[in-house]
Formats: C-alpha cells, sequence, structure tokens
C-alpha cells in the first residue's frame, strides 16, 4: 500500500494550513550539521540486483522489529526494492569508504557495483556486503510517498552484528571515524 504524506502542515493551533516553500539548498546546509552512519541499501528482482549508499535509516521497533529507509524514486535500487518487496541493509565499516563511494555512483565507469565483492543472503535473497559491521535483510511493510523519495517502512526478518567494530559516519560532506 502507498499513501502520499501531506504536503500541507498545520500550525500549531491547527487552524491555518501553511505550506513550506523552503529552498532546497538551504535544508542541504543545515542537514551538514547532522551526523549519520553510512549505509548500503540492496535488493534483486527477477536477475537483476542494484544497491545504494543511504544514510536515510533509522529502528523504529524492536518488538516487533521495524526499520525505515527513504529511496529517491528516480533510483534503479527504488525500482527493484519495490518489485521484490524486500531490501538488504549492509552498515558500513569506517575501513568500507570506498564500498560508499561505489554505491554512491562515484565510480560510473563500474557496471556491475558487487563484481569483486563477497556478499551473503539471508531470508530475502537481498546481498549483503561481507565486512560491514551489521546486515539485516527486510520485508517492506509499507511505503509513503515523500516528495521525490519514497519512506519505507519494513520488518526486519534477520540481522547479524554485534556493535564491534568502528562505523563509518558522514558529517558536512566528509567522513569520519570515531575516536
Amino acid at each position: 500500500m502507498t499513501l502520499a504524506l501531506p504536503a500541507i502542515m498545520m500550525n500549531s493551533n491547527m487552524e491555518n494550513p501553511i505550506t513550506t516553500t523552503l529552498d532546497p539548498e538551504s535544508l542541504r546546509g543545515a542537514m551538514r550539521a547532522w551526523s549519520a552512519g553510512v549505509t548500503v541499501v540492496t535488493a534483486t528482482h527477477a536477475g537483476s540486483r542494484h544497491g545504494m549508499t543511504v544514510n536515510s535509516f533509522t529502528s523504529i521497533s524492536l518488538a516487533p522489529a521495524i526499520i525505515t529507509i527513504a529511496l529517491q524514486g528516480s533510483t534503479r535500487t527504488h525500482e527493484l526494492v519495490v518489485q521484490a518487496q524486500a531490501f538488504g541493509v549492509t552498515i558500513l565499516s569506517a575501513e568500507q569508504v570506498h564500498l560508499s563511494d561505489l554505491f554512491a555512483g562515484k565510480a560510473p565507469e563500474v557496471q556491475d557495483r558487487f563484481a569483486d565483492l563477497q556478499i551473503e543472503t539471508l531470508v530475502t535473497g537481498s546481498p549483503l556486503i561481507v565486512g560491514g559491521l551489521a546486515w539485516m535483510d527486510c520485508r517492506v511493510l509499507q511505503t509513503y510517498a515523500a516528495g521525490l523519495n519514497t519512506l519505507f517502512i519494513a520488518e526486519v526478518v534477520a540481522a547479524r552484528g554485534n556493535g564491534d567494530g568502528q562505523p563509518l559516519i558522514y558529517h558536512n560532506r566528509k567522513y569520519w571515524g570515531l575516536k
């Protein structure tokens, strides 16, 4: 089921609707102050597989196990997630900057982003990158249109990882590690 999020927000007294006309560059600049972990979201369907670097990832609930991701609607990964109704999430380590760049499309000459990578699958068949800090295999529960993106709410059907290691962090257009 796909539901559209409202384009109009209500003010605090809920009487007069206000529309948002914020310049995207203003928001982009403000969001540079937000630090986020880096993941690669992957999906496979009908013999095709693709993945992309994503930092719009959040845990919603432990019981039941629910997470959310947001993907731009024009991407191949988005299309595969919609078709498969499943995806994988690999949380990258500080040593995997090259994978973040690869799956962010910073090597456009690479046709198969999975070439030379060791992957595994758990339940849904979504590829998970070996060497990440953690992996989640997810089934889509609901989708919501959100501007140019789709918000996917998903059940985690399998997970691995225990938090050991240094995560890859993205802040102010640069990669960072914890000290």
